[in-house]
């Protein structure tokens, strides 16, 4: 348990935007929409929505409640903690809120003006999720990044408001138009007696020009309309359509002095197998060269001791140490049991598809990132490599799982290391 109240905090608050002030007083008395049961904000990434919502939400629960409780939820408990709870107890300590964390029980008792009402952390990360709330009986639940979260989750988090004057909170960036959420509560408000507010950067005032254009330079295609411009939109057609060979393909001298070097590869038996050299130059990582081997293209699968024979000529070609990390396909494991038996340094690879789709456009539309013209395989697939429009029915991001193995190798060098380096935030 730890006090946190007599801490002397100050929190430095901005000039509200008016979509900010919305938020900040849609339950109060004077307001035409305190009747409304719920609030939905969503829209752009870094808008400012899960500050004031955060905001919001406990200084209505502490002004109409006393001695009840109160539902915080997130993707997970740490991810919560990070987004919501850290930047909200020091708001309310900086306003005069006592704020006692115990963090074993995973709650916040939140005093102020002799009133005390306890907020429940919970982590809605999937289907099982929901257990977490049963028999709770709440005055009022807030749901941060709502769109990652089960729809069972929410439901039965939902259910357990049922102290008279009770109201929902949901905050989230846009996925989809066929996604659960967008179905069930936006498209329905009337019927949910619910109020929405839709925020662009632009709502956010301790944001600077520069700052929202570096946002945007970050995202294209279909994550910039959902995360720039806030649009629930369907992903379809090719994936990479702004990958532009003659602003990123790029062959540099044989000699010249890379910096540092990563192997990034892609596992498969009938599947195609292939290992991508990535060398850093002046800021830009090149694929400088690349290894393409199709068991069912070339109607022969090879065993996992002939690919690690194949890998140890590519280091050899490349004047590659073996303690050169090569980052495996996470589903790998024969594969990295031999690499491992014959001296390799073997990285596990983030396999998460979407965040690692979205790091590598952002990667490629920020330069960051380039390839040799060894790279054959890598550019027949950037034409090929497409949305599956039966996911995107079912509300659900999704590649075919065609086409994909030269540039599952790419996303597993920029989501596993570039996007730690350059401070990637999966929304």
């Amino acid at each position: 348990m730890t006090m946190t109240s007599s801490l002397n905090v100050v929190f430095k608050f901005a000039p509200f935007s008016l979509r900010q002030l919305q938020v900040l007083t849609w339950w109060t008395p004077d307001s035409p929409y305190h009747d409304k049961d719920a609030i939905i904000a969503d829209g752009s990434v870094r808008a400012g929505k899960t500050v004031v919502m955060s905001l919001s939400y406990v200084i209505w629960a502490m002004s109409t409640f006393n001695g009840q409780n109160f539902g915080l939820a997130g993707k997970t408990i740490g991810s919560l903690r990070r987004n919501v709870v850290g930047p909200l107890r020091t708001m309310l300590i900086s306003e005069g809120f006592g704020v006692q964390e115990r963090r074993t029980e995973n709650c916040i008792d939140v005093t102020r003006n002799g009133k005390t009402n306890r907020f429940w952390l919970f982590g809605g990360k999937d289907e099982k999720s929901y257990e977490l709330v049963q028999g709770l009986t709440a005055a009022g639940f807030f749901f941060d990044e709502v769109v990652l979260m089960p729809e069972s989750f929410v439901q039965q988090a939902t259910a357990r408001v049922s102290v008279e004057g009770g109201k929902w909170w949901f905050n989230g960036n846009p996925e989809g138009p066929y996604h659960w959420f967008k179905k069930e509560w936006i498209d329905n408000l009337k019927d949910k007696n619910a109020i929405r507010i839709h925020f662009l950067m632009k709502d956010n005032p301790s944001l600077s020009k520069k700052v929202i254009e570096r946002y945007e330079r970050a995202y294209s295609g279909v994550f910039y309309q959902r995360y720039i411009l806030g649009q629930w939109v369907v992903s379809e057609g090719v994936i990479y359509s702004m990958f532009d060979k003659k602003t990123m393909v790029t062959d540099l001298p044989v000699d010249t002095a890379y910096e540092e070097t990563y192997v990034s590869s892609d596992y498969g038996t009938q599947n195609a197998t292939v290992f991508k050299r990535w060398s850093l130059y002046k800021g830009v990582w090149y694929c400088v060269d690349e290894f393409y081997y199709s068991g069912r293209e070339s109607k022969r699968e090879k065993t996992d001791t002939e690919l690690r024979e194949d890998l140890d000529d590519f280091y050899s070609r490349n004047k590659l140490a073996k303690t050169v990390p090569i980052i495996l396909d996470p589903a790998a494991a024969s594969f990295k049991k031999e690499l491992q038996a014959h001296g390799y340094f073997v990285k596990r690879a983030k396999n998460d598809v979407v965040n690692g789709i979205r790091a590598t456009m952002s990667a490629m539309q920020n330069g960051q990132i380039k390839w040799s013209s060894k790279c054959v395989n890598t550019f027949r697939e950037m034409n090929a490599y497409i949305w599956d429009s039966k996911s995107a029915d079912r509300g659900e991001d999704k590649p075919v799982k065609e086409h994909d193995h030269a540039l599952d190798a790419d996303r597993y060098f920029v989501y596993t290391i570039l996007a730690n380096k350059s401070g990637f935030v999966a929304w």
